[in-house]
């Protein structure tokens, strides 16, 4: 068991950068006018590491480089290696060619998370998803078997009015002068794309019915659920979802005082309470 109380000395990390094509059959996802790649980061801790790969997912606005340093502590506090990935259409992956179906969610376990299995040859890993992220992370870890744990921190199982008001909020901030360079910092000229794709699929009346309780019920693993009770995108009954319809043992906690993005809100005790569960998960 490593022992969550002895960091990786600074001296030993590392980290490393790639790109990795789309396997076959993936490709027709991607703009015609490039290959079609994902950029993959990875975190070393250095030496003989404990324990299956961290894989980070990323939230609808969200990058490798949107999650900031929080990988890094990770990797430092728990001994493992940390991998993250940039979504088809996200930070410096390929241009996405359309728009997003209804079934996306879902989708990329089959999709973009498959390409990266199979390129790092993973046999193994624990998953982290931040917002649509950790439903992802749910999707994936109903499909693989060699998921070792699922981690969810904010993330949605439905669509509910909270979620929709604070998505019309977001869209209407980003309509102010100066917003969308924000979003052009880490998507270049897809920031476009990155926002309609976010507020056009969870505002879409079409999309109102969508839930992930089926996925839910396929999952076996350890279950992690992080959500703050300020919230301003999804209730309480959200992680309540993700805690009682897996099949495998799951914790949920409740950050007093947080609201969406508790690894950035709230990193020290976000990254103890992930340490902790991770060394307990096989």
């Amino acid at each position: 068991m490593l022992n969550s109380d002895a960091p990786v000395s600074p001296q030993t990390f590392r980290r490393q950068r790639m790109t990795i094509p789309l396997h076959q059959g993936l490709d027709t996802l991607a703009s015609s006018a490039e290959s079609a790649h994902l950029e993959v980061a990875r975190w070393h801790p250095g030496g003989d590491t404990t324990g299956v790969p961290l894989v980070l997912m990323h939230d609808s606005l969200g990058s490798i480089a949107l999650w900031r340093d929080f990988p890094e502590r990770l990797c430092r506090k728990t001994g493992r290696e940390v991998i993250a990935y940039d979504r088809l259409g996200f930070g410096q992956s390929s241009a996405h060619p359309g728009q997003l179906p209804h079934s996306f969610v879902t989708d990329e376990a089959h999709q973009g998370f498959a390409a990266v299995h199979q390129a790092l040859g993973l046999e193994g890993f624990i998953l982290v998803g931040h917002s649509v992220g950790g439903a992802m992370a749910a999707a994936i870890a109903a499909r693989y078997r060699d998921c070792h744990g699922l981690i969810t921190m904010a993330a949605q199982a439905f669509v509910e009015p909270r979620t929709l008001t604070g998505i019309g909020e977001a869209r209407d901030a980003f309509a102010r002068p100066g917003q969308m360079e924000r979003l052009e910092k880490y998507h270049g000229a897809k920031a476009r794309w990155v926002l309609d794709a976010w507020v056009d699929t969870w505002l879409d009346p079409d999309f109102r019915g969508w839930t992930l309780d089926d996925r839910l019920a396929q999952i076996t693993c350890p279950v992690l659920v992080l959500h703050g009770d300020q919230d301003e995108y999804g209730s309480e009954a959200q992680p309540r979802r993700y805690a009682e319809l897996p099949a495998g043992p799951c914790q949920m906690q409740i950050l007093k005082e947080c609201g969406h993005v508790p690894h950035r809100e709230q990193p020290d005790r976000v990254v103890e309470i992930i340490t902790s569960f991770v060394n307990e998960s096989r």
